[in-house]
Formats: structure tokens, C-alpha cells, sequence
């Protein structure tokens, strides 16, 4: 009796998108505690989410590690990425997310 191993996973290349199940995931994840930022977020998946890519979501997953109020002191440009969190990953959603407003929900 012969054990087959199961197929490897291929790692997604950076410029991979993210498929609907992985962008849902990255959106779920991305839920805050304070209005302000859940409006920009919301905006930017309504914006960017069909075409989020692998390097994005990383730059996203970095932001949303961060206290909501300093997630929403980047997001106002009140300061800049600074330290491990400045990459160009971060600074790539960062702009996008500045870009998508948060004031009204952006028509498609």
C-alpha cells in the first residue's frame, strides 16, 4: 500500500489577486471599532476589493494591526508609516485607501 502525498499549494505571487474567498477573509478581518475608519475601509473594498493582490492584502493586514486611532492617524495623514511598518506595501494601501474617501460610499 502506497501513500501518496496530497499536492503541494502553489504560493501566490505578489501580483497574484486575491481570490473571493481569501479578499472576503481580508475584508472580515478588516472590520473597526471606530466609524471613521470602517468608512474608509468599506470605500476601499468597494473601490479596490476585485482587484486586491497578495502584496496589497499584506500592506492592508500590516495596517490593520494597528490601535484604531493610530490606523486613522495614517488614513488623515496626521503622520506617516514609520519604523517596520514602513514598506512600500503599507504605503501603496495606505494611498489607496486615502484616495477612497470616507465621507460617502463611492459610486462603481
Amino acid at each position: 500500500m502506497s501513500e501518496t502525498s496530497p499536492p503541494l499549494a502553489r504560493t501566490p505571487a505578489p501580483t497574484d489577486l486575491l481570490d473571493d474567498r481569501e479578499r472576503a477573509k481580508l475584508h472580515w478581518r478588516s472590520r473597526r471599532g471606530l466609524l471613521e475608519n470602517d468608512l474608509y475601509i468599506e470605500n476601499f473594498f468597494a473601490l479596490h476589493g476585485a482587484s486586491l493582490n497578495w502584496r496589497q492584502a499584506y500592506g492592508m493586514t500590516e495596517l490593520m494591526n494597528l490601535a484604531d486611532n493610530d490606523l486613522l492617524d495614517l488614513v488623515l495623514a496626521r503622520r506617516e508609516p514609520e519604523g517596520p511598518l514602513d514598506t512600500e506595501e503599507v504605503r501603496e494601501v495606505l494611498g489607496m485607501l486615502r484616495l477612497s474617501g470616507g465621507a460617502a460610499r463611492p459610486r462603481a
